[in-house]
């Protein structure tokens, strides 16, 4: 006869009522105001700042629940070809948990298809905002520039975060912010603390928009301020 895997011993009524407490506070997605795309080149070059990410992104959950609670859904690209994209969450432990089982591994960038996957995305449910987190582009502009403008035609803002201080990426991300009347933003890799307000400001804006971001801005001051003063000014 099959072994049958029980558990090992019941939950107690106090692990049960945490449970439950802690799923009562995540809302399902029909119910937050906001969704965010979060993109981040998992190349090779990547793996310190994807770490650090990965550590930092509960905060976006925790700025937005104030507001009307955010949906994010993960993509990222690495190796040869290789594009993930996962389920929608309002949960930072399960965004946190898909972040950790993810290695960066050599490759070439695939902004164009990021942006091309957020305006599928758009077309089927309302995404207000798409951050991009990157280092670097070995792509064509123009393509990258067309798909940006499919998005600004569907409302999307684009956040477009760059780490170091590649020319070519610059020059592009600059444009795709310009495009969808975005934000552009340069950071350190080292620098969490810098990374840790930029991914705050665009879950503000994703869930409550510009006058929560000016609002939320003029409260912490910072990167949080200088991108509302950006949004501000479109």
């Amino acid at each position: 006869m099959a072994k049958v895997n029980l558990p090992a011993g019941r939950s107690s009524s106090r692990e049960v009522d945490a449970f439950l407490s802690k799923a009562a506070r995540v809302p399902a997605l029909r119910q937050v105001k906001g969704r965010l795309i979060f993109a981040i080149d998992a190349t090779m070059s990547r793996q310190a700042t994807w770490d650090r990410a990965a550590n930092i992104q509960t905060d976006m959950f925790s700025v937005a629940e104030g507001i009307g609670g955010l949906g994010v859904q993960l993509v990222y690209f690495r190796g040869f070809g290789e594009f993930r994209a996962s389920e929608w969450t309002t949960s930072p432990s399960v965004l946190g948990r898909r972040m950790q089982e993810v290695t960066c591994l050599s490759g070439g960038t695939q902004l164009c298809r990021v942006l091309s996957h957020a305006n599928d995305e758009a077309r089927r449910a309302k995404i207000s905002t798409l951050v991009y987190i990157g280092d670097c582009f070995e792509e064509s502009p123009d393509v990258a520039t067309n798909e940006a403008a499919k998005l600004a035609l569907l409302g999307i803002r684009a956040f477009m975060f760059h780490e170091g201080l590649d020319p070519a990426a610059a020059n592009t991300f600059q444009q795709i912010a310009r495009l969808t009347n975005g934000v552009y933003a340069r950071f350190d890799g080292g620098a969490a603390r810098q990374l840790r307000e930029l991914l705050t400001a665009a879950a503000v804006y994703a869930t409550g928009g510009g006058l929560a971001l000016k609002q939320y801005g003029a409260k912490v001051g910072g990167e949080v301020l200088r991108l509302s003063r950006q949004i501000g000014d479109k």
